[in-house]
């Protein structure tokens, strides 16, 4: 019964640390962005909602895959850090190497089309980060 309280702060703890690195990402993934994440979804832009969703989807694989292989907290919180970066960077690299598409412009115009492959690179990669984390 002893270890059903520990764990219990354990789930806790790392639900705490979850919420923060989701806030923290989800400021960073706007301040990335030309257009108003929050606007846009309050508008019923499917397309920067799916955008958003899998940024966010693609830090909790990240965060999860830590938390399998560690169990120190300071390691969850730099491995979400060092995540959050690299799906800023997938974002940046993905934009440059789409010269024909505005990333920003097509997700703020409802595209689809592009979110929908965004969606699929990020948890591509965050699933890839993961593993290497393991």
């Amino acid at each position: 019964m002893g270890n059903l309280g520990i764990n219990l702060v354990n789930v806790a703890v790392g639900i705490g640390i979850l919420l923060v690195v989701l806030i923290v990402g989800y400021f960073a993934f706007s301040k990335l962005t030309r257009y108003n994440d929050s606007e846009e979804m309050a508008k019923g832009n499917e397309a920067a909602g799916m955008y958003m969703g899998s940024k966010l989807l693609g830090l909790c694989i990240i965060v999860g895959m830590v938390s399998f292989s560690t169990h120190a907290w300071l390691d969850m919180l730099l491995w979400s850090a060092v995540g959050i970066i690299i799906l800023c960077l997938v974002y940046i690299i993905f934009d440059f190497l789409t010269p024909k598409i505005r990333v920003c412009d097509e997700i703020a115009r409802g595209n689809m089309a592009v979110a929908q492959v965004l969606r699929s690179v990020i948890i591509g990669v965050s699933i890839v980060i993961g593993t290497f984390l393991m």
